[in-house]
């Protein structure tokens, strides 16, 4: 198994709205779905993939473990839950969605991320990882269950918060890299170096965002509710931007981190 590079991402999609956008997705041809139980989307993301006609087999499969279930039993019922949620037997990638900066919050990593290697030899994933993690706190995880078990790091990426710091202790370590937020809930597109690269590609401002990270080998896991932006999102697969392109984008980064909730958000490399 492995994080497939293009995938949706239903952050603050609910309902109707969600079961929607991954229906389309799929008839799109997505194949990588992810949730987080924290998302209260799980039920209808599982009604979605079960009423759309791609076998589930076909379907990568991601949801993250919230920080109130970090003691093992909780965590392992949690999971139990979210695949009954989400209407299989299991799901092909389980993460834990923060840490706990300086284990103020929750249970420490020492018991939350053997548990979550237990859920996996339990088959409910089929691999695990970690999302918001920081270099150090990565470190510790890897001092855990060694950086082969980690199967991605999941981090706020997009041109106006590049991660370098992260992003090469990530590489140089192995860890894949899923960038969240990869438009930076859309200021990325009205930015002119975008906006002009797009239009020598004749391409959309997204596309270039999502090609962007592409080529450096980060998965992407846009959100959408339209079709036509669903389907424009996908073909960033196929667009190459030349090393000048990613040159002027490497000049955008400004630090902008949009996800960074108080009382959980580590302290950030």
């Amino acid at each position: 198994m492995t994080v497939p590079a293009f995938g949706l991402g239903t952050f603050r999609l609910k309902d109707q709205t969600v079961i929607d956008a991954v229906r389309t997705a799929l008839d799109l041809g997505y194949r990588a779905i992810d949730t987080a139980q924290i998302y209260g989307n799980e039920a209808e993301v599982g009604q979605a993939i079960a009423e759309s006609g791609v076998p589930r087999e076909q379907i990568y499969l991601t949801t993250k473990v919230w920080i109130t279930e970090f003691e093992r039993e909780p965590l392992l019922a949690s999971l139990r839950a979210s695949v009954d949620r989400l209407r299989t037997d299991h799901v092909d990638l389980a993460l834990i969605h923060w840490p706990a900066p300086n284990d103020k919050v929750a249970t420490p990593m020492e018991t939350y991320l053997p548990a979550l290697a237990e859920a996996k030899a339990l088959g409910l994933a089929s691999e695990i990882g970690i999302s918001n993690f920081t270099i150090a706190q990565t470190r510790r995880a890897i001092d855990i269950l060694g950086a082969d078990a980690i199967a991605t790091n999941q981090i706020e990426i997009h041109p106006y918060l590049q991660n370098r710091l992260l992003v090469k202790f990530l590489q140089d370590q192995g860890i894949r890299i899923t960038a969240y937020m990869s438009l930076a809930y859309g200021e990325v597109l009205k930015d002119p170096v975008i906006q002009a690269i797009a239009g020598r590609h004749r391409a959309s401002p997204a596309q270039v965002a999502l090609a962007w990270a592409l080529q450096q080998d980060f998965a992407v896991i846009p959100s959408s509710t339209r079709r036509d932006n669903l389907a424009s999102n996908l073909q960033a697969a196929s667009l190459r931007l030349s090393e000048e392109d990613m040159a002027r984008i490497a000049t955008l980064d400004r630090g902008h981190r949009l996800a960074n909730p108080d009382g959980i958000a580590p302290a950030w490399d």
